[in-house]
Order: structure tokens, then sequence, then C-alpha cells
């Protein structure tokens, strides 16, 4: 897996804040696909899809603590 890092326009961070970052993506080809966000505040996004179909996302304020704000996990597709 090799992945591809770049700069996106500013959008809301989790914090509130209109600010820009950059954006990792990669994926193995069989279905491992993740999808990273920093953004220039310290806040973070992240996606992360398995090769079983479920599906984990996260959002993280900047700060001394990095507070969690949202923390999903999807069930395994039937």
């Amino acid at each position: 897996m090799v992945g591809s890092r770049s700069a996106f326009e500013p959008e809301q961070a989790p914090c509130g804040k209109i600010v820009g970052g950059d954006c990792y993506r990669d994926n193995d080809g069989e279905g491992l696909v993740v999808y990273d966000l920093s953004y220039s505040c310290g806040c973070r996004r992240t996606r992360h899809e398995y090769h079983d179909g479920t599906v984990t996302t996260q959002a993280i304020r900047h700060g001394r603590r990095h507070k969690v704000l949202s923390d999903e996990h999807s069930e395994h597709p039937v």
C-alpha cells in the first residue's frame, strides 16, 4: 500500500473553525481504505473501511487532550 497526501481547501473542522489541511488516502485494492484529514488547527477526522465491509469514523478536536467528538463503528454487513 502506497498512499497519497494532498492539501485540501478550507472547510469546517471538528472544533468549528474553517481551516484547510492535509488529506491522506490509501487503499490496498482489496477493500481496505484509509482516509485521514489533518486540519491546520490540529483537529483530525478519520474514516477506515475494512475488508469485511465494516467502517469506523472518528472526529477529534484539537487541544491539550484531543477530545474525541465522535467515534462510530458500523456492524459487519449481513
